[in-house]
């Protein structure tokens, strides 16, 4: 009962629901029910826990949003919240976006941090975690001949950034390939980036939840391997995926610097991302955009965009909030529940595959399926054609399918219809030897 007092407290804010002056009556009567719940109580399967988490998103009900992989949706308290700090903004752009808003940004890098569980001087807010990663890829000091471990199931932009460096600069990069997918064996995965690891490598490069197939990987063990084989490597660490969604404290990770975006499984404001630099590391990253001193050690080094969005960034706490209202492990637990509702489902299907793993030390929400002799984009052209299902084809490396995405606004019945349309689906193809 004190932790959840305590709960109500920081949500709400000490003085009630006045805290939220922007939200409707409906709008706090939901939170309020969603408080209700004592945060011990294991609700991954209560349909009536979850309806509630349903009545805060404005999710429409004209089509099955299967593609929450790549941008999430809002709650309609942040969603308000945005508008809130928008329409104070152009009070007085100037006063209140530089002098009230700005100064806000250390209680956002604080919820931040607590949620991160690291300190809020190792946090900068940026826009997404291609800028929190690329300012980290081309900030750090290299010189020709050294050495990056990535993998090719990495995401584009972070093989981007790699590459130019690798044409520009000389670096060289060495390429885990994670094939098959999915990987059940953590010594595996772990030894893939240890074979790489030599005297000139500087950097490992690790996605935690690959996002094309939602393979987790062991990033803590990857980092203690490979800095026990070379103790100069750095660990950067894609957490795009994981941050919100995987129930974990950025330290405990072992790595060295990190970015996310917020906008995937925090659900807050479109264009929010953070990145994390380990205190000792600071001073010594190159900032992305210039400033008058580069090399200092302050976080906020990293923040220099000139005008940016304020209000987005002020709505981020709210997110935050109604984050911290459900909790992470709660929603970590509710994915993986209805990521696996499908697959447990499918498996038996003529010519159906997947390359996701049912086993929660190997995945969360993310599902790569797919039918022999059928490619990526019909079959997300039928789904959307039989069930207004909307999902993401995908082709890349040795990855092909669809990735199915499900979000904790997502109803059972929904994914119930998923499963129906696909069995359709695999009704009407050919059976394959």
């Amino acid at each position: 009962m004190q932790r959840r007092n305590f709960l109500q407290n920081l949500v709400l804010g000490t003085g009630g629901l006045s805290a939220l002056p922007f939200a409707s009556q409906a709008t706090q009567q939901n939170l309020q029910c969603i408080l209700s719940y004592a945060p011990e109580k294991d609700v991954t399967t209560d349909e009536d826990y979850w309806a509630q988490i349903q009545l805060a998103y404005s999710a429409s009900p004209n089509l099955i949003n299967m593609s929450n992989a790549g941008v999430s949706p809002q709650p309609i308290m942040v969603q308000d919240a945005l508008t809130h700090y928008n329409k104070l903004s152009n009070e007085a752009p100037t006063y209140y976006m530089w002098r009230i808003l700005d100064e806000n940004r250390e209680a956002v890098r604080s919820k931040l941090a607590d949620l991160a569980g690291c300190l809020p001087d190792e946090i900068a807010i940026n826009r997404n975690a291609t800028e929190a990663l690329d300012t980290i890829i081309l900030g750090l000091d290299l010189q020709k001949g050294d050495e990056v471990v990535m993998s090719l199931q990495d995401y584009p932009n972070m093989l981007h950034g790699w590459r130019q460096r690798e044409k520009r600069e000389g670096i060289i990069i060495k390429y885990v390939n994670h094939n098959p997918l999915p990987c059940e064996d953590k010594d595996l995965l772990v030894k893939r980036y240890v074979d790489l690891v030599g005297p000139n490598t500087k950097i490992v490069h690790v996605t935690h939840m690959i996002n094309w197939t939602g393979q987790l990987l062991p990033v803590k063990a990857i980092s203690e391997a490979v800095k026990k084989k070379n103790p100069q490597v750095k660990v950067v660490v894609d957490a795009a995926h994981t941050f919100a969604q995987i129930a974990f404290k950025i330290p405990d990770l072992g790595c060295d610097y990190l970015g996310a975006s917020l906008h995937k499984w925090l659900c807050a404001p479109f264009g929010t991302g953070l990145l994390w630099v380990k205190k000792e590391h600071i001073a010594n990253l190159w900032t992305h955009t210039p400033s008058d001193n580069p090399l200092k050690d302050d976080i906020r080094k990293f923040e220099g965009l000139g005008t940016r969005s304020f209000p987005i960034e002020m709505a981020i706490g709210h997110a935050v909030n109604f984050h911290n209202a459900i909790g992470t492990l709660r929603i970590q637990k509710r994915l993986q529940y209805l990521k696996n509702y499908l697959l447990t489902r499918c498996l038996d299907l003529p010519n159906f595959y997947t390359q996701t793993s049912l086993k929660s030390e190997f995945s969360g929400a993310i599902a790569l399926v797919g039918f022999k002799g059928m490619t990526s984009s019909e079959l997300h052209g039928a789904l959307m054609k039989k069930g207004r299902i909307y999902t993401s084809p995908v082709t890349w490396e040795n990855i092909i399918g669809v990735r199915v995405t499900p979000h904790i606004y997502t109803p059972i019945k929904d994914m119930e219809k998923v499963v129906r349309v696909i069995q359709e689906i695999a009704s009407a193809l050919p059976t394959k030897p």
